[in-house]
């Protein structure tokens, strides 16, 4: 989207086409275009709603009723924060006293927006003139204040300014509203890694949205990184600093409504033992944050082998930090024996995990031929570094 059709939508007959548009969007694109054409709406018109109703549809799974108000860029929907995480993130944020907050990088103002309605003063700027109208567009949308510049976060006034939020560009966005492109280099980001890094330093209070994998070796020991999964899917990695920060590592598991946390520093070494009658699958921000020793403490397990996280244990300890599973049966890895136990039980739907382990989970589903209608879990994994399979049932 450009100025121009950014423009052309807010007009009111932009907003008319825009309309129209949401009543086509399961439909060809060119036909969806044609269709507007013929409703007496100018091409350019036309393309920039269906385009813009097609992100809102999508924007709806993160943004839920409120999506049907605000404006979008394909970019900036892929890399805006999660409502439930941005709320989080504002509320700590407003437990730690910080009453002003300039967004550095704010893109179409999801943290922003969570910011202002936790009481926080808003600043947000962003370098793109289009993602920083929308922004504007969707706050005054939601019946929000806040101020909002067009202005390169490495230009922004730093002084006086309470805390700082960035979450640095990790896409670049080509025409049409698919094409984005992720960025993987920290170097590479915008701003630039070497700017946001030092961003702490001007600002006492700061945070950084970071991307689930980035490198942790890159951050200074005295920050506090948390990971973020939302129903199991890791979301984001967030670097807190300064008086936020409150321990080295934090594990943040967001189920429904609520919200769990598992804490501490990231290098402690979980017991290693047998395997047991129970299996544990830690969820991924638990494993990222390097939190693995500490959830084996909280299920009162152990490590069949010191590199793996599965943790294994005697009781089913119900836990929101992971998934347990019943084990039938822990094989030594064999294509022909493990075909053969699943036959016997008749299995026929199997949920496929694994941790290191290379084997190709749909090949060997293949290999495995199954026929029957019991469900099963398969654990691909190591046990004292031996390669293993183990024949297991989800618990609830």
């Amino acid at each position: 989207m450009d100025s121009e059709q950014l423009a052309a939508l807010r007009s009111r007959e932009g907003i008319a086409a825009l309309a129209a548009a949401e009543e086509l969007i399961d439909t060809d694109r060119l036909a969806a275009i044609s269709a507007l054409r013929s409703r007496g709406y100018a091409a350019e018109v036309a393309g920039a709603a269906l385009t813009q109703a097609v992100l809102r549809a999508r924007a709806a799974a993160k943004f839920g009723e409120s999506a049907s108000r605000m404006l979008f860029t394909q970019a900036g929907l892929e890399q805006a924060t999660r409502p439930v995480v941005a709320a989080r993130r504002a509320a700590r944020l407003a437990q730690a006293g910080v009453r002003r907050v300039t967004d550095l990088g704010c893109g179409i103002g999801s943290d922003a927006i969570a910011m202002a309605r936790a009481g926080i003063t808003v600043h947000a700027v962003d370098a793109d003139p289009v993602t920083a109208d929308i922004a504007a567009f969707n706050f005054e949308a939601l019946g929000l204040d806040a101020v909002v510049t067009c202005a390169d976060a490495q230009d922004a006034s730093l002084h006086d300014i309470g805390a700082a939020f960035c979450d640095p560009a990790r896409r670049q966005t080509g025409s049409g509203v698919r094409r984005t492109r992720r960025i993987f280099r920290p170097e590479d980001y915008s701003p630039p890694w070497d700017w946001v890094s030092r961003l702490p330093q001007a600002v006492e209070y700061t945070v950084l949205k970071l991307a689930p994998g980035f490198p942790g070796e890159l951050l200074p020991d005295d920050c506090e990184l948390e990971l973020t999964s939302v129903d199991g899917d890791v979301v984001e990695a967030a670097a807190w600093f300064g008086p936020l920060a409150r321990v080295p590592r934090r594990a943040s598991v967001l189920r429904g409504t609520a919200v769990h946390e598992l804490t501490g520093s990231g290098e402690a070494l979980g017991p290693v033992g047998p395997v047991g009658e129970f299996v544990y699958d830690p969820d991924g921000a638990v494993v990222r944050s390097h939190l693995v020793a500490e959830f084996a403490r909280l299920v009162d397990g152990r490590l069949g082998d010191p590199d793996i996280a599965y943790v294994w244990a005697s009781a089913h300890l119900p836990t929101p930090f992971g998934r347990c599973f019943a084990v039938d049966e822990v094989l030594p890895f064999s294509l022909k024996r493990l075909r053969s136990a699943l036959r016997e039980r008749g299995v026929g739907r199997l949920e496929i995990l694994k941790r290191g382990s290379a084997l190709d989970v749909e090949q060997l589903r293949r290999d495995l031929r199954l026929s029957g209608d019991a469900d099963a879990s398969l654990l691909l994994t190591k046990v004292a570094g031996r390669p293993v399979a183990v024949i297991a049932r989800a618990l609830p």
